[in-house]
């Protein structure tokens, strides 16, 4: 069994703890948790005290590329879609070791900043593998693309083989999920058979949507850049004008499964009909500041009642993955206080993927995922939280999965 206790803890289910203790089974599962003079001490117990530390739960990264890991600074490019075409040419170049490094560099990382699951998107597959050889948590969703509808059949089964040879990597604690890429790199058909398969096989899925200007403009007008590329490959441009949000709620595609990623450019229609559907978002407020993509309604996805969780990106996009500085930034876009900017990544994020009965809090049953974060000493609630808010990931002085350490700053 292991017992931790700091200055304050922060369990996101309930107000923060001065002096708070948790305590996980040998099963790395929480048994008990409260003020350090509740929590048993129990015989034998590996005890540790941290004074000058919070605890808090381990952190939710709604999004993640983690097989582009170490191309920080790769890519230059202004126009989005260009962009797009040279991340595909400069992966072509890579063979699967390479993408199994990465990913396993990341999730080192992702441990090292105190994130303990990921949702993670990519069409190596090497990620489930890497997180599966670490015993990690997360969900992680496989790409499909196709945005001509001639390419649906093949597209599809190309999915299905994949999925099915990456399922040997799931655990109790990981998931495999779909992902259709995003309305300029997928067809409607192949949307509503790729939704209609995960449904089927009980999958979640997650897709980028209505993130870049030229995908409105392709929606809205058939115009820019994606419409560009659409034509030149003879491929037909959508039937419009309508929304990318509205495009997906037309092919199946948005429901309670889904995870809609960035979703800058959208209309009170458009917050609707994820709210009536009860699709969830990925927030990426760096990601959307570093590509001048605009700015997310966040204010109106959280009044509307949507799940929502913050998520990094790749480090291609945004150089550096720290999933605290994405909550201040929302904090920023949507007036929230420290708690609120706090759970964005750790329940809100856990409610946004599917998995806030495993992790996303520190309670009684859950997963013993706890980050421990040096802030010095808080002299309030209110503190601690605004302290932790405020860290680096240089600030996490360990990182525990299911109980046990998988980072120690030093070691």
């Amino acid at each position: 069994m292991r017992r931790l206790s700091a200055g304050w803890l922060v369990p996101m289910n309930g107000t923060p703890v001065m002096g708070g203790a948790i305590l996980m089974d040998g099963g790395g599962r929480i048994v008990a948790v409260g003020s350090a003079d509740a929590v048993p001490h129990p015989p034998g117990a590996d005890a540790r005290h941290h004074p000058d530390c919070v605890l808090i739960p381990g952190l939710v990264n709604a999004h993640t590329h983690l097989e582009l890991t170490g191309l920080a600074g790769a890519i230059d490019a202004t126009d989005f879609a260009d962009w797009i075409r040279r991340i595909i040419a400069l992966k072509a170049t890579f063979d699967y070791a390479h993408f199994l490094s990465a990913a396993r560099q990341g999730i080192a990382d992702c441990f090292a900043a105190g994130v303990t699951t990921i949702a993670d998107t990519g069409d190596s597959g090497a990620v489930i593998e890497a997180l599966h050889d670490v015993g990690g948590s997360g969900v992680v969703y496989h790409e499909v693309f196709g945005p001509d509808p001639a390419q649906c059949e093949a597209s599809l089964a190309g999915l299905q083989q994949r999925v099915a040879e990456r399922r040997r990597f799931t655990t109790e604690r990981i998931r495999i999920g779909v992902s259709p890429h995003a309305p300029y790199t997928v067809s409607g058909p192949l949307y509503r058979a790729v939704s209609r398969w995960a449904r089927s096989e009980r999958l979640p899925m997650a897709t980028h949507v209505a993130e870049p200007p030229g995908e409105m403009a392709l929606f809205r007008e058939g115009t820019g850049s994606f419409a560009d590329m659409w034509q030149r490959r003879g491929i037909a441009l959508p039937p419009g004008p309508v929304t990318p949000v509205e495009w997906l709620e037309r092919h199946e595609a948005l429901g309670s499964d889904t995870l809609c990623v960035h979703v800058v450019h959208a209309d009170g229609h458009d917050v609707a009909r994820l709210a009536r559907t009860g699709a969830a978002v990925a927030h990426c407020p760096l990601s959307n500041r570093a590509h001048a993509h605009g700015t997310a309604p966040l204010r109106a996805f959280l009044d509307a009642g949507l799940r929502v969780g913050c998520g990094t990106d790749s480090v291609v996009s945004v150089g550096r993955l720290d999933l605290l500085a994405e909550a201040r930034a929302a904090r920023r876009l949507a007036g929230l206080d420290a708690m609120a900017a706090l759970a964005l990544c750790t329940l809100a994020a856990a409610r946004a993927i599917g998995m806030d009965s495993e992790v996303g809090s520190l309670e009684c049953g859950k997963w013993g995922d706890v980050a421990i974060v040096r802030t010095g000493t808080a002299p309030s609630a209110d503190d601690a939280c605004e302290r932790v808010l405020a860290s680096r990931p240089a600030d996490v002085e360990e990182t525990l999965l299911g109980g046990r350490t998988v980072f120690r700053r030093g070691s």
